[in-house]
């Protein structure tokens, strides 16, 4: 209980000095860039394959389901809505989870312990803006773009195995699930791995900075990081499809 309280507190004065630092000079646009190409450009075969794969096996599962009522030709609709909604925003917020927030708080908590981040104080330099504001705003630029190219190779990938398993035509699928398909199905999701990729980045930079014990800190670190962040994803998915269903349908 006490740890959570501290966790909060810390996550919240984090955040203010985030916001305090984010739009004050000197900027490192070249650390935002190098961190996108770590966070985003190589990430893109995990999620590819993970997509893929979401796909083609929901793709599976709801055709020989829905077959017992005939009702295989709702595939397309059912998986398109599905994976823009849920599937690709959380299945790629916890791959990304599990592979950039423990990236981030291993690479963080081993300058901590190394007195790296000292160093970085004594030269006259914030911490915050050389090493946490670079990571937050490639993850925020990053995660988003992921979820949308996790989407369309789901989509590719149910397509695929609807043609072959299913008889359903590329055509067919295309259009129904085009025609099921709004701009608010695409904008939750997305606003959703936002609030991912902020919880996840700030939590994996707050832990790092505050990482003791030498090596052994470092793995706990990751550790509880990950952990952490997966648990976040999968309560923080429910509380915002009910707000944005409620703003959406209200009462």
């Amino acid at each position: 209980m006490m740890y959570s309280l501290r966790f909060a507190g810390g996550f919240g004065l984090l955040c203010v000095q985030i916001l305090k630092e984010l739009f004050t000079p000197p900027f490192y646009p070249r650390l935002v860039i190098q961190q996108l190409f770590a966070i985003g450009i190589q990430s893109f075969l995990l999620v590819a394959v993970t997509g893929l794969a979401t796909g083609s096996v929901m793709a599976l599962q709801f055709g020989y389901g829905l077959a017992k009522f005939g009702g295989t030709l709702y595939v397309p609709k059912i998986v398109a809505l599905t994976i823009l909604r849920e599937m690709g925003p959380v299945f790629t917020s916890l791959l990304l989870a599990g592979r950039v927030g423990s990236g981030i708080a291993a690479e963080v908590a081993s300058m901590k312990v190394t007195q790296q981040i000292d160093a970085v104080r004594a030269l006259g330099t914030s911490p915050i803006k050389r090493i946490v504001i670079p990571r937050l705003l490639a993850a925020l630029i990053a995660f988003p773009i992921l979820t949308l190219f996790a989407d369309y190779i789901g989509l590719f990938g149910a397509m695929l195995v609807s043609l072959h398993d299913l008889d359903i035509d590329t055509e067919y699928f295309f259009s129904k699930a085009v025609e099921s398909l709004r701009m608010y199905d695409l904008l939750t999701g997305m606003a959703k791995t936002i609030v991912f990729a902020f919880f996840i980045t700030v939590t994996a930079c707050w832990r790092g900075l505050n990482t003791q014990g030498g090596t052994e800190g470092v793995g706990n670190t990751t550790t509880w990081v990950v952990v952490t962040s997966s648990i976040f994803i999968m309560i923080s998915d429910f509380f915002l499809t009910k707000l944005f269903i409620a703003t959406v349908y209200p009462k």
